[in-house]
């Protein structure tokens, strides 16, 4: 049965003969292999171009921002998984990856389809018009601001900052920086109170004006995460917690269940 499109049965990433493996265009082990850095090389596979230099600090400093933040809901699942799998490395990982959706780790998606949005609209009215009819929207169906607001740093994601000031100094703030700016200055009139840009918001600012596709957004936060990931899973062998967040787990949560009939 026919199901989709078939019209163009092609790729453009790899090929490979019996001498040499091609990777966009570059022969995989004369001209990547030793010379280009991985994330380079990620940004190679997703765009189908090497990134500039500043393009290449930015992709490093995010990946790096949001590779690790502790004891998350997607690394609790990992580890608990690699307790009950150590044979399956792997499953214990994807259990992490997941669990990363729009509240967790895939809000920097949200943040830049927002962003996006917003920035688009502006060419009709002006940037400040933009965020105030975007964040009206958002409030008529009670729905959060993405990118916007932290519940442990209130003052301001020190992430955020970083990857904001970083990109400034890169030349790589542009339209999408700029309206995360405008929305959070218009949040204390839209909605009474000012919200801190987080780390989510500030990837998808950066990540959007450096050139990197929207489509691919929560890649960067997928493939940082695997790193982490694999590093609390190395410590699991030796250090394991994975039961302990399970007994914590059942410890904590009382059975509010009628007794059946």
């Amino acid at each position: 049965m026919r199901i989709g499109k078939q019209d163009k049965p092609f790729s453009a990433i790899c090929t490979s003969d019996a001498e040499t493996i091609t990777v966009r265009g570059l022969d995989l082990c004369s001209e990547v292999i030793g010379k280009v850095d991985f994330t380079s090389y990620f940004w190679l596979l997703v765009t189908g171009t090497l990134p500039t230099p500043p393009q290449r600090v930015m992709a490093d400093a995010v990946l790096t921002a949001i590779a690790e933040h502790g004891l998350v809901p997607s690394v609790v699942a990992a580890r608990m998984t690699y307790a009950a799998a150590p044979e399956a490395m792997q499953g214990a990982v994807a259990a992490g990856l997941l669990g990363c959706g729009s509240v967790v780790l895939g809000s920097a998606e949200k943040a830049g389809q927002f962003l996006a949005s917003c920035v688009a609209a502006s060419g009709a009215s002006s940037p400040e018009a933009a965020a105030r009819a975007a964040i009206a929207e958002l409030r008529a169906q009670r729905l959060a601001v993405p990118g916007l607001g932290h519940p442990q740093h209130a003052g301001g994601d020190p992430r955020a900052h970083r990857l904001i000031a970083i990109a400034r100094e890169q030349g790589m703030a542009g339209a999408h920086c700029a309206m995360l700016d405008t929305v959070s200055a218009a949040l204390p009139e839209a909605i009474g109170r000012s919200l801190p840009i987080n780390v989510n918001g500030a990837i998808a600012g950066v990540m959007l004006d450096a050139g990197f596709p929207l489509a691919a957004l929560k890649g960067i936060s997928l493939l940082a995460r695997t790193a982490g990931l694999i590093g609390h899973l190395q410590e699991e062998t030796t250090q394991p917690i994975g039961f302990i967040l399970s007994g914590a787990a059942a410890a904590a949560i009382d059975c509010d269940g009628a007794k059946a009939d």
